[in-house]
């Protein structure tokens, strides 16, 4: 009978596992090495007091649809998702731009005839089916689906490489690089065969759903962290516990459990599980890949960024690349770790300015904004000034708003946080394999019956929805609960 768990991490899905078993009864402890609980889902006063900058993820399109958060009552614990009037911008260089609107039809009105027309025909069926399609997505893939038709759809476009998706559905180069941009998420090359689905899935998701930032109704509590405290709020409600400053560097730092899931990179399970898996299973954890890193920043600003098209005012993210032969080639770049060649000093930036609608964030009347662009996994590169020099590109003058600002390499991150291996944030590489088989075909199951893992390196992978630890929590439950 499964009647206590440990869980090492407090990221949302070692959060998102607490929940799950102690809903079902079970005494769960939660372990966290640092001060604050949230691991990359966190927020921080981390370049001048007053400005709350989220730490790691900053933007919700897959928290606001996950089948498991909408399962809980999250509002009640503090939790309210922010909407900007456009999920998305992204700005060109005659200073106009695209947005991603909430609604399919409006954003297929700003694009010529023929692509408005195939803008529609991309996205309408995973609009239409969004509920039934998200649930599908945020399980193990190589399973039948609930909604056979819906995923047929998504999968007939979904396996396409992103890049050949947009050349030929679209004849506008607007409208190619707006869709390139939302599939740079995948953080893979646009070549690469399925790297169109993230593209697809985001987009979906922004109308179906939107892209909202968090915010929250309790005092003290900002951004992201929003998201970890509504979490940990509702699970010591159910019973359950977390610990701060308690780092696990090996089992035997734990009272003894009926079962433990680490919310942890693959090569954090191998440390602190070390010989209680056995070697054929450690073996296959060593072959695991991890993707590009990430080059960040976060700015307090005096005034909003003076973006020269106004769609990018209404936007809470913003995509700055161009064209998708710009995108493309970066993102190859990237991946491959050909930084150092001069036709990639133009990087894709993926930026958020979210107090321009949640003024929680900034003192009165000033901003923070969060920045980041690929980079090869590990690299202690510092991209201040190429990211920069793309802010000024598409809106003149940013640098005059800048008060402060704290930069972080790949490595950096790592060293914050262990498990952003090489400044991964997905966990490990988005690759067709990957995805299907995460970290490896046991998924959430360890050679160890114990043992779990947890973390964004299971499926369905990358992304703050919770539903990689509610799965893992719902397989051990299968395991171990009631016959």
């Amino acid at each position: 009978m499964l009647r206590t768990a440990n869980i090492i991490g407090s990221g949302p899905n070692g959060l998102a596992a607490a929940v799950t078993l102690a809903q079902r009864g079970v005494a769960v402890t939660v372990y966290e090495r640092n001060a604050t609980l949230g691991g990359a889902c966190s927020n921080a006063e981390v370049t001048l007091p007053g400005f709350h900058h989220d730490l790691g993820a900053s933007a919700f399109p897959l928290g606001v649809s996950s089948p498991f958060y909408r399962s809980l009552p999250l509002a009640d614990h503090g939790l309210r998702w922010i909407h900007s009037p456009a999920p998305l911008a992204h700005p060109f260089d005659d200073g106009s731009a695209l947005t991603l609107e909430p609604a399919l039809d409006a954003t297929a009105a700003q694009l010529p005839a023929h692509d408005g027309q195939a803008w529609r025909s991309l996205f309408s069926s995973a609009v239409r089916n969004w509920p039934g399609l998200v649930e599908d997505l945020t399980q193990p893939l190589l399973r039948l689906p609930r909604h056979p038709l819906a995923m047929a759809a998504f999968g007939a476009s979904a396996l396409w490489p992103a890049q050949l998706l947009a050349s030929t559905l679209f004849e506008d180069q607007r409208t190619r690089a707006l869709f390139a941009g939302v599939a740079a998420h995948s953080v893979l090359p646009l070549t690469s065969v399925a790297s169109a689905a993230t593209g697809i899935v985001l987009t979906a998701a922004s109308h179906a759903a939107g892209w909202p930032v968090a915010g929250s109704t309790v005092p003290g509590v900002y951004g992201a962290q929003a998201i970890s405290h509504a979490m940990a709020s509702l699970l010591y409600d159910l019973g359950g516990r977390v610990l701060l400053n308690s780092e696990v560097g090996q089992l035997r730092d734990m009272p003894q459990a009926d079962i433990t899931l680490l919310d942890t990179s693959v090569e954090a399970l191998l440390r602190i599980a070390g010989t209680e898996l056995d070697a054929g299973y450690r073996q296959r954890l060593q072959s695991y890949k991890h993707g590009p890193g990430i080059f960040k920043i976060d700015y307090a600003l005096s005034r909003p960024i003076p973006w020269q098209a106004a769609g990018c005012r209404r936007a809470a993210t913003v995509h700055l690349g161009g064209s998708l032969a710009e995108i493309a080639h970066y993102e190859q770049d990237a991946f491959y770790g050909h930084l150092d060649e001069p036709s990639s000093t133009r990087p894709f930036v993926l930026l958020v300015q979210p107090s321009l609608f949640d003024p929680s964030r900034a003192p009165a009347g000033q901003h923070t904004a969060w920045a980041y662009c690929h980079v090869p996994n590990g690299s202690n590169i510092d991209r201040t000034q190429a990211i920069e020099d793309q802010i000024e590109r598409y809106a003149p003058g940013f640098s005059d708003c800048v008060l402060a600002r704290r930069a972080s390499s790949a490595a950096a991150l790592e060293a914050w946080n262990p498990s952003l291996i090489g400044g991964d944030i997905s966990g490990g590489a988005m690759t067709l394999g990957q995805i299907l088989f995460r970290p490896t075909r046991t998924l959430y199951r360890t050679s160890n019956p114990r043992l779990y893992l947890c973390s964004s390196s299971t499926p369905p992978g990358g992304g703050v929805h919770g539903m990689c630890g509610h799965r893992a929590a719902l397989a051990a439950w299968q395991d171990h609960g009631p016959r």
